[in-house]
């Protein structure tokens, strides 16, 4: 008999989230980027294996980090590497986080549809969403002021995009959303908006335009979408996906992991929209069974 994941709609920024909980279900809980990516190959597992029964919940890479920490889940979804303090939160509570990468994202920016722009320097990103540069005439684009649109602080996003782009602190005048799909939304609906989202929603999102990016003013520009300068870290806001574990995966957990791993798990990656792990993480996950 082939399991069956039962879901309902939660709130914005939460995702989709099994309806009925059991000692037995496989908790997997964070990032919101990854959570349809995640919630596809639990799905696929579950249909493959009988009896399964996984949980995927989103509400932030920090919250599926502490939810780990805290021994609330087994598997932590996280779109950033987990940080120093987290570490010493998990030692204090028995917990040695282990890391596995799952998936490559091209972290995407993009504008309104509308706008006539279609691509900027890391330097100007920073400096538009630090609040430098506030009309789009200053970046080449048309006479009008530029709104910004984010993640909230305990996305992991929030914490990349702001350590490898802005290299310091976002404008207060940013509007922090609960979600990709929100920062879509807000963006095509805005003809100033300007936001930051994962290339698996990019690719799906209609009426924005994702920009490319170059290192500097004589750099070479590059999209999300072009799958080879991902790879070969030719794009500069290319990221690898984590999923954290409590110390060496066994059982159930290391059973899903591998599935995550497996080719058929990888194809469903690039179905989703992101990008294949490549050889050097491969070889890093590697040395724990997987």
């Amino acid at each position: 008999m082939r399991s069956v994941i039962k879901l309902g709609m939660a709130v914005a920024g939460v995702g989709l989230l099994a309806t009925a909980a059991s000692a037995d279900m496989l908790q997997v809980k964070g990032s919101d980027t990854i959570i349809n990516l995640v919630q596809k190959e639990a799905e696929v597992y579950m249909q493959q294996n009988a009896g399964a029964k996984i949980s995927v919940t989103g509400g932030g890479s920090g919250t599926g980090i502490a939810a780990l920490i805290n021994k609330k889940c087994a598997i932590a979804n996280s779109s950033r590497a987990i940080n120093a303090k987290e570490v010493e939160s998990a030692t204090s509570s028995g917990v040695a986080p282990s890391r596995i990468v799952i998936a490559i994202d091209g972290l995407s920016v993009v504008v309104n549809g509308s706008n006539p722009l279609n691509k900027l320097t890391m330097d100007q990103i920073g400096k538009i969403f630090r609040g430098e540069i506030q009309n789009w005439s200053e970046v080449g684009g048309s006479n009008m002021p530029i709104n910004l649109y984010g993640r909230q602080s305990n996305s992991g996003t929030y914490g990349f995009f702001r350590e490898m782009v802005l290299k310091g602190e976002y404008s207060s005048k940013m509007n922090t959303m609960n979600g990709n799909s929100q920062i879509v939304e807000a963006v095509k609906a805005d003809p100033s908006g300007i936001g930051y989202i994962g290339v698996g929603y990019a690719k799906n999102a209609s009426g924005v335009t994702i920009l490319d990016v170059a290192m500097g003013q004589n750099g070479s520009y590059k999209s999300p979408l072009d799958k080879a300068a991902v790879e070969a870290g030719q794009y500069p806001i290319a990221r690898p996906l984590y999923q954290y574990v409590n110390g060496t995966p066994t059982g159930a957990i290391k059973d899903f992991l591998s599935f995550e791993l497996s080719e058929q798990g990888q194809r469903i990656v690039e179905e989703e929209g992101f990008y294949p792990i490549s050889a050097e993480y491969k070889e890093a996950n590697a040395k724990f069974g997987l």
